[in-house]
């Protein structure tokens, strides 16, 4: 029985750590707490990309995504260091933790932010006791401060984390939305990007207020199943439960990368794309899954951004197919411009196990043989990077501290283990 169908209200909180990755490094360097700190890929490139930034650097202008040049240009005193993924996922681990500790009902959606329905703890107190006591407990153990977002459902408790930051508890109740919600731009709202805040611009939809007292059918119109979806939340209406088993489901494996600088060389294009097809084979391999549609995104020069994709009539689950279709989607849709970052990701995923015939039994049967030695594989490249067992020369493979755009989020249930 879900916790919806228990009690009438729930209280969901959403936990959100506050520049989690240059967080983790102060916590770790105490040194570098109260100054302008940034974390980015290859710092010694003035190209490199900003990953996240300190509240000291964030007052001087620097954001993330920005190019160290130009964040050393607003701040001259920055501090930048390359990331450290296997401290930033520890850290995770042990945030998770602590949430599992007071509920079973836990959501992460990714290393540094998830949900939680306390609507059954009131022996801990109430909902504004623990999550003081949460966040007091994160601060004094590992020393990273969190913004925690209480209220009736996900998108209200995620709003809310956002309302107080560092370290701010912010309680936002269904029938103070009107005033607390609705005077707010529509591009701050949750599930609204840029081009969609431009699209609901476009018909005189400008704070969170007038999207809730739009018009569904000319919202649909606009936007098709989503337009409804978002007057929904704009109304305070989430009924989404708080999943833990969330984090297991996919349809998608992906990986992509930023390149140290842009560029037309089509070396440099093709060992990156050779890399994200390795990635995703090996997550593919950890997931035991399969897919049956390739998809590139390419990132030029200027930001703008195009995904290709290919259908495929049979599923795959080895690098060399899935690189053979990525550098095929390459090769067509290029247009020869300097290329910012590449991404390779197999679509339309299933486990093996519930594709029956559809995968060729003899292979299923070799591969299921192979995979505690992918296992193995898979636990010593996340340890010491790839190629573990080819000569030290080698491994020095400046391309795996690039930043991602999206951190790989197989590791989400670590905190279980």
């Amino acid at each position: 029985m879900e916790i919806s169908e228990r009690k009438k209200g729930r209280v969901i909180f959403h936990i959100d750590m506050n520049c989690f990755y240059a967080s983790v490094e102060m916590a770790y360097n105490p040194k570098l707490k109260g100054k302008p700190l940034a974390i980015a890929g290859n710092p010694e490139e003035r190209k490199g990309i900003i990953v996240t930034s300190s509240y000291e650097a964030r007052a001087k202008g620097v954001k993330t995504t920005m190019p160290i040049w130009q964040a050393r240009k607003l701040c001259p005193e920055l501090i930048v260091m390359r990331p450290n993924f296997d401290r930033y996922r520890q850290a995770s681990k042990e945030i998770f933790k602590m949430l599992s500790d007071i509920t079973p009902y836990v959501q992460p959606v990714s290393i540094d932010e998830g949900y939680m329905d306390v609507t059954e703890t009131e022996y801990l107190g109430t909902p504004l006791e623990i999550a003081q006591n949460l966040q007091q407990q994160i601060l004094a153990e590992l020393d990273i401060p969190c913004s925690i977002g209480i209220a009736p459902n996900k998108f209200l408790a995620k709003m809310a984390s956002d309302m107080k930051k560092p370290l701010g508890i912010t309680i936002l109740r269904k029938r103070e939305i009107s005033k607390i919600l609705w005077p707010l731009e529509v591009g701050e709202m949750y599930g609204v990007g840029k081009k969609t805040a431009e699209k609901l611009n476009s018909i005189q939809i400008q704070t969170i207020g007038d999207l809730a007292n739009k018009d569904v059918y000319e919202l649909k119109q606009l936007l098709g199943i989503n337009g409804e979806r978002l007057k929904s939340r704009a109304n305070g209406t989430d009924k989404r439960p708080v999943d833990p088993d969330a984090v297991y489901e996919f349809k998608s494996i992906g990986s992509s990368q930023t390149l140290p600088s842009d560029t037309t060389d089509w070396d440099e294009l093709s060992k990156l794309m050779n890399q994200l097809a390795d990635n995703v084979e090996r997550r593919m391999k950890r997931k035991e899954a399969a897919g049956r549609s390739v998809q590139i995104m390419i990132r030029y020069h200027d930001r703008k951004t195009v995904t290709r994709s290919k259908k495929l009539q049979s599923y795959i689950h080895s690098k060399s197919d899935i690189l053979l279709i990525a550098m095929e989607l390459l090769e067509k849709h290029w247009n020869n411009n300097p290329i910012r970052l590449l991404g390779i990701t197999v679509q339309d995923v299933e486990e093996k196990r519930n594709l029956g015939q559809q995968l060729d039994i003899f292979t299923f049967e070799k591969e299921a043989k192979k995979e505690n030695l992918y296992s193995a594989i898979d636990i010593l490249s996340e340890k010491y990077g790839k190629n573990t067992f080819k000569q030290l020369k080698d491994t020095d493979n400046k391309d795996s501290d690039q930043p991602r755009t999206s951190f790989q989020k197989d590791f989400l249930d670590d905190y279980k283990r």
